[in-house]
C-alpha cells in the first residue's frame, strides 16, 4: 500500500500537538480567571476577603508544597475539611501537584475513615481542627505503615477546642511553597483527579475514581443548565466533601464567580449571608431546602429575590416548589450519583409549565428529567436486554448513563467497575419510567421497590403522597414483614413543629390518593436518620419496620 493513502486526506500530515490539543481539566479554568479578573472577589470567609489572583496563588503554593514534600502523579492526598477556604484551594492545589483528592465525609466515624485512609493509600491528610479527634483515632487504626503528612489548619471561625495532630499547619506548610509554581495540565485527561467513597450500607465504601475531563465537563453543564452567569455568587450549604460539591468549586473559578464559605448549615447563617453578600446561587438536598421553606418569617427579611437553588435527591414535593417561590428562589431539579460527578440529569422546565396549577407544575418538576449538555446519553433500559422501555410513563426499567460525565471505575475493585459498566452502560440501580417527551421519573432503588401480595409498590410514590400532607416534613417508606402479604409499606414521618397529626390521620390522607395495597399499614412517628449530604438512611429504617406497630387500614 502507498505510504502517502494509507491514511485518510483529513488524517494525513494532520498530526495532533501541542498548538492544537490540550487536555481537558478544569484546572485551567482559575488559571484563565486569575488572569483576566485579578482583582474579583474570589472567596468570603468570615473576615476573609480573597481575589482570584490571591487564590491562584496559594493554590500554587499547596501544589509547590506538596510537590516538595514528595507529593507526584497518582499520590493520594486526603482532606478532612467543612466548605472553608482551605478545601476551595484544595480542589485546584492537589490536582496541580499531579495528585489525587479525596474528600472525606465529615461525619464518618474513625473505623470508616480509617478504611479509606488505608484503602485510598493517602501519603498526606490536611484537616480542619473540628474534626481532629476523628482524624486522630482514624490514623491509630490505619493498617498501612507508610508515612503520612498530616497538617493541621487553623480557622478563627472554629470556635471549639483546638488538638493539634499534624506536624504542621495549613499556612506554614503552603508558606514553603512557590507562588508562582509552574504546574502543567495533566498529560492525559483521562488522569484520575479525584477519589470520593460511596456512602456504602452494607461492606466497606467504594471509591469512585474521577478523571479531569468529566471534571471539566460537568463543571461546564452546571453552567449550562443553570444559565450561570460571571461573577455569581454561590453560597457553600453543599458540602464540597460530596461528589466535590457537584463539581461547583470548578464551575464557580469558570464563571470568576464568589466562593461564600459556611462552616455549619444553619437558616439563621444561610439567610444572613445570603442579605450580607448578595448570594445568587446555591445548591443542597431537599433537607437544606426544607430548612429554609419552614423557617420563622423573621429570618427570611430582606433576602434577595432571584435565588437560583438546586434541588437533587428527593423529587421536590409541591409544599417545597410552593415554599420556593414564595420567597422568591427559583429551584431546578437535578439527579445524579456520585459515580456520575452528582448531577447528570436535569428536569429541564419549560414556560408552557408556568401557567399550572402547583400541582401540576410540582408532578412536572418532580421528574428528573434529560440529560445534562455534556452527558453522551441518559435512558431507561431493561437491565436484561439492554433495551429502550416504551415511553409510556409506565414501564419500568433502570436508569443508565453513557459518556463523558461517568467515573473511571471503582478503585480496586475490577468486578464492581465491570459490573457498573456492563454492557456499554454505568447502571445507576435506580428504577425508573419514561415518558412521551423523554423526561424520566424515578419510581425506586432496585433494592427498595415492596413486594405485597406479588404486586410490586413504589415506595417513592408512598412518599411523594405523604409529603402532600401539610403537616409532615420528612417522610420514608420501606418494607415492613408481614405473614399474609410477604411486605407492606411502613411509613417513617418527621412533622413540622407543633403538629398534631396521628398516624391514623396520616393513614386517612394516603387512602384519597393511593390505591388500598399501597397504602401504609404502619406509620411510625420521629425524627428520620440522615446522612450528612442530607440523605434519609433508609437502611436503618428497615431494621426498625419489623417492631413497627400495624394500624387497621
Amino acid at each position: 500500500m502507498n505510504p502517502e493513502t494509507a491514511a485518510h486526506m483529513y488524517d494525513r500530515d494532520l498530526p495532533r500537538n501541542e498548538a492544537n490539543f490540550a487536555p481537558l481539566s478544569p484546572l485551567s479554568f482559575i488559571e484563565r480567571t486569575a488572569e483576566v479578573y485579578p482583582d474579583r472577589l474570589a472567596i468570603v470567609h468570615g473576615s476573609l476577603r480573597q481575589t482570584w489572583s490571591q487564590t491562584y496563588a496559594r493554590c500554587r503554593r499547596l501544589a509547590s508544597a506538596l510537590q516538595r514534600a514528595g507529593i507526584g502523579k497518582n499520590d493520594t492526598v486526603a482532606v478532612m475539611l467543612p466548605n472553608t477556604p482551605p478545601m476551595v484551594e484544595a480542589h485546584f492545589g492537589v490536582p496541580m501537584a499531579g495528585a489525587v483528592l479525596n474528600s472525606l465525609n465529615t461525619r464518618l466515624d474513625p473505623q470508616a475513615v480509617a478504611f479509606m485512609l488505608d484503602h485510598g493509600e493517602a501519603r498526606v491528610v490536611i484537616t480542619d481542627p473540628e474534626f481532629a479527634p476523628t482524624m486522630a483515632q482514624a490514623i491509630a487504626l490505619r493498617q498501612r505503615t507508610e508515612p503520612l503528612l498530616v497538617i493541621d489548619v487553623e480557622d478563627a471561625l472554629f470556635t471549639g477546642p483546638v488538638q493539634r495532630i499534624g506536624s504542621t499547619t495549613y499556612e506554614d506548610f503552603i508558606a514553603g511553597g512557590d507562588p508562582a509554581f509552574d504546574w502543567n495540565l495533566p498529560g492525559d485527561e483521562w488522569d484520575a483527579i479525584a477519589l470520593n467513597y460511596t456512602s456504602g450500607t452494607t461492606g466497606n465504601p467504594k471509591g469512585v475514581v474521577y478523571h479531569h475531563r468529566g471534571a471539566a465537563v460537568n463543571a461546564i453543564s452546571n453552567i449550562l443548565e443553570w444559565d450561570m452567569p460571571k461573577h455569581a455568587v454561590y453560597l457553600w450549604t453543599l458540602p464540597m466533601f460530596h461528589c466535590n460539591g457537584w463539581c461547583f468549586p470548578w464551575t464557580v473559578a469558570a464563571r470568576a464567580g464568589v466562593n461564600v464559605c459556611l462552616r455549619r448549615v444553619e437558616a439563621q447563617a444561610i439567610f444572613d449571608a445570603m442579605r450580607e453578600h448578595g448570594v445568587t446561587h446555591y445548591c443542597g438536598a431537599p433537607i437544606v431546602h426544607g430548612l429554609l421553606v419552614n423557617a420563622p418569617a423573621t429570618l427570611k427579611q430582606g433576602v434577595p429575590a432571584g435565588i437560583k437553588a438546586m434541588v437533587a435527591g428527593a423529587a421536590p414535593p409541591a409544599s417545597m416548589i410552593e415554599g420556593m417561590e414564595q420567597m422568591g428562589f427559583d429551584l431546578t431539579h437535578v439527579y445524579g450519583l456520585t459515580e456520575v460527578y452528582g448531577p447528570a440529569t436535569v428536569c429541564a422546565k419549560h414556560e408552557s409549565w408556568d401557567g399550572l396549577d402547583i400541582g401540576e407544575r410540582a408532578r412536572l418538576n418532580a421528574r428528573q428529567g434529560v440529560r445534562y449538555h455534556l452527558e453522551r446519553d441518559v435512558r431507561v433500559l431493561d437491565p436484561q436486554t439492554l433495551q429502550p422501555v416504551p415511553q409510556d410513563g409506565e414501564t419500568m426499567g433502570e436508569i443508565m448513563f453513557k459518556g463523558n460525565i461517568a467515573m473511571k471505575g471503582y478503585l480496586k475493585n475490577p468486578k464492581a467497575t465491570a459490573e457498573a459498566f456492563a454492557g456499554g452502560w454505568f447502571h445507576s440501580g435506580d428504577l425508573a419510567v419514561q415518558y412521551p417527551d423523554g423526561y424520566f421519573k424515578i419510581k425506586d432503588r432496585s433494592k427498595d421497590i415492596i413486594i405485597s401480595g406479588g404486586e410490586n409498590i413504589s415506595s417513592i410514590e408512598v412518599e411523594d403522597v405523604l409529603y402532600r400532607h401539610p403537616d409532615v416534613l420528612a417522610a420514608a417508606v420501606v418494607a415492613r414483614p408481614d405473614p399474609k402479604w410477604g411486605e407492606t409499606p411502613c411509613a417513617f414521618v418527621e412533622l413540622k413543629a407543633g403538629a398534631q397529626t396521628t398516624p391514623e390521620d396520616i393513614v386517612r390522607h394516603c387512602r384519597q390518593h393511593l390505591a388500598g395495597f399501597k397504602v401504609p399499614r404502619a406509620v411510625v412517628f420521629g425524627e428520620l436518620p440522615k446522612t450528612s449530604t442530607g440523605k434519609i438512611q433508609k437502611f436503618e429504617l428497615r431494621k426498625l419496620a419489623g417492631s413497627a406497630a400495624a394500624i387497621d387500614v
